[in-house]
């Protein structure tokens, strides 16, 4: 089937409903296409705030946020990126006030807020209240907000349709396929301009916060194409998922006084960040508590956790801030937070990398200021630089709604000023052969042992902690469980509701992302924010001070080709030099 939309988005997530909202805003014809019902996006999933320096509980200034989400990662964030940022978040909040999201309020009826980690005033002097939240489910009204938004706006919905290809002619990108789950068939979207947002790749660890579609397909078969994936070597691992299990404990438990301790009961950020201590960025807490779990301060049966401690805090601001955390640690673990410590571990969680972007969220085809006409990205499967090396807590949520914002304005108003250009002559073909190449292989290689032992090496090999031997045997993985992959068979050759069949096609993506990851994590010999290198301990401005970028060789499977993008290093009005990271 054949559709028309000037403007197509893919995934229905934060960016891609933000995205959606303001293009139709601009009036011009939009369509959503998601793997998932809009409101069960992955954004849901994030807990514990959006931070933006508004000042309801105490002073607060954009600077200083800038300064913060700069400094959280490392330097190598864009500074001109943080700056639009920190400026655009607080006006993106209140829009969101205004279209009925439900904030927590202060007792004079402003938006509530709380402390997170790394956020500080007075550029890095104390701890400070920015994160605006709605008790510990902010992702998920976000959803709710933007999706109603959409309706009233009249974004048509395609929902479990799974994008298969980009078509991308001469420098142009004219729509997109995808593979409607329902029915079985092949859809051919014709568009001027496609938004990206379909989220990261958090699936290619073992132990993830990632739901079961974060499979990095879009950012595959960009790089697919021959074009870059960026900064894939910075992945965060949030340091407090439920322990064996990986869901997510919101930062928020600690901005609300929860303490991190080990096995003697000590609290043990105060040697690692004394100055905030347990609201550290992500990146220096999951390598402090990596750290008490190697030396033998652990706790439970493997000895592979930590401990959050709630219980000093009283009930009502554990069941009432905390409601969904609670709920989660007392029917998984058996844990009560009014009166049990909860065990919590590292989890995958966060892709600082993705496809390059400029400040509007037009994608980047080169290191040089190269682009792909009519083709956009927002969230956390683009990468506009504002992350760098890490992540602050909060800040992805704000990513979504700025970014989104502004890939659905400059995308509308691209669409308005050009003509639809002409499709190939078959442009299902490419996902056609993908689909075939599974159905009628005859193969005895399984998808899910593939996918399990991918899971399993990276979680071990490109880790918290990492080094060049252990990183270099993952890339060889990598290449193994590719070949594999071709003899790789499914069962199930039916089209409608094949689920084998999309996993399968996902493990592909995931197998992708895992390849350009591993080889940019091999190829930065620093450690710098989450990329943290045992064999090369320190950070190194003079030679590493720049952006990966990641291609696929198209003429030699396996290789993959690093380039670099010069790191903004001047915002517009401020800008912060390189310095030290401590907190």
């Amino acid at each position: 089937m054949h559709h028309r939309y000037d403007v197509i988005v893919v995934g229905a997530g934060g960016a891609g409903l933000m995205a959606a909202l303001y293009a139709a805003k601009q009036g011009v014809s939009v369509a959503c296409i998601s793997k998932l019902y809009p409101t069960r996006s992955h954004t849901g999933a994030a807990q514990g705030g959006i931070g933006a320096a508004l000042g309801n509980v105490q002073e607060d200034h954009w600077e200083w946020h800038m300064f913060d989400t700069v400094k959280g990662g490392d330097y190598l964030t864009d500074q001109d990126a943080a700056e639009v940022f920190a400026k655009d978040i607080i006006e993106v909040v209140y829009e969101l006030e205004h279209m009925g999201l439900p904030f927590s309020r202060t007792p004079e009826g402003k938006i509530a807020q709380r402390k997170f980690g790394g956020h500080t005033r007075d550029f890095g002097k104390a701890a400070v209240e920015r994160s605006c939240y709605a008790k510990d489910r902010t992702g998920h009204m976000i959803l709710q907000t933007l999706y109603q938004q959409n309706v009233k706006a009249g974004t048509l919905f395609f929902n479990e349709f799974h994008v298969t290809d980009l078509i991308i002619e001469n420098g142009r990108c004219r729509g997109v396929v995808a593979y409607d789950l329902a029915t079985g068939e092949l859809h051919t979207y014709h568009a001027k301009a496609v938004i990206l947002a379909a989220g990261g790749y958090g699936r290619a660890f073992k132990i993830t916060s990632n739901a079961l579609t974060l499979t990095g397909d879009l950012m595959s078969i960009y790089y697919r194409k021959g074009l870059p994936l960026e900064d894939m070597e910075f992945y965060q691992f949030h340091p407090t998922g439920l322990a064996k299990l990986g869901i997510l404990v919101t930062e928020g438990i600690r901005g609300e006084g929860g303490i991190l301790r080990n096995s003697n009961g000590e609290r043990f950020m105060e040697r690692y960040a004394p100055t905030i201590k347990d609201l550290a960025p992500r990146d220096i807490v999951s390598r402090s508590i990596t750290t008490e779990i190697r030396e033998g301060r652990g706790v439970g049966k493997d000895k592979d956790a930590v401990h959050i401690d709630l219980t000093h805090l009283p009930r009502e601001v554990i069941e009432g801030k905390l409601a969904e955390i609670t709920d989660l640690a007392r029917t998984y673990l058996g844990q009560d937070p009014v009166k049990d410590l909860v065990m919590i571990q590292p989890t995958a969680h966060y892709a600082m990398g993705g496809i390059p972007t400029d400040l509007n969220g037009l994608c980047l085809s080169d290191g040089a200021g190269g682009s792909i006409e009519g083709l956009y990205a927002a969230g956390e499967q683009a990468c506009v630089s504002l992350h760098g090396a890490n992540r602050l807590g909060t800040n992805s949520l704000g990513d979504l709604v700025v970014f989104g914002r502004r890939a659905g304005i400059y995308a509308a108003q691209y669409a308005k000023q050009v003509e639809y250009a002409e499709m190939p002559e078959d442009p299902e073909a490419e996902s056609r052969r993908m689909f075939d190449d599974l159905r009628n292989a005859s193969g005895k290689d399984n998808a899910a042992a593939i996918r399990k032992e991918l899971q399993e090496t990276m979680m071990a090999n490109v880790g918290i902690f990492r080094n060049g031997p252990d990183m270099q045997k993952q890339v060889g993985i990598i290449q193994e469980l590719k070949a594999r992959y071709k003899n790789v068979s499914v069962s199930d050759t039916t089209a409608r509701y094949n689920t084998e069949l999309v996993e399968a096609m996902e493990l592909g993506f995931l197998l992708d992302c895992a390849e350009a990851m591993a080889s940019s994590a091999v190829n930065r010999t620093e450690s710098r924010g989450a990329h943290d290198r045992e064999d090369f301990p320190t950070r190194d401005d003079q030679n590493w001070l720049k952006h990966t970028m990641a291609y696929k060789d198209l003429n030699k499977p396996g290789n993959v080709v690093i380039g670099y993008k010069d790191v903004a290093l001047k915002g517009f009005t401020r800008s912060f030099e390189p310095k030290a990271r401590v907190y």
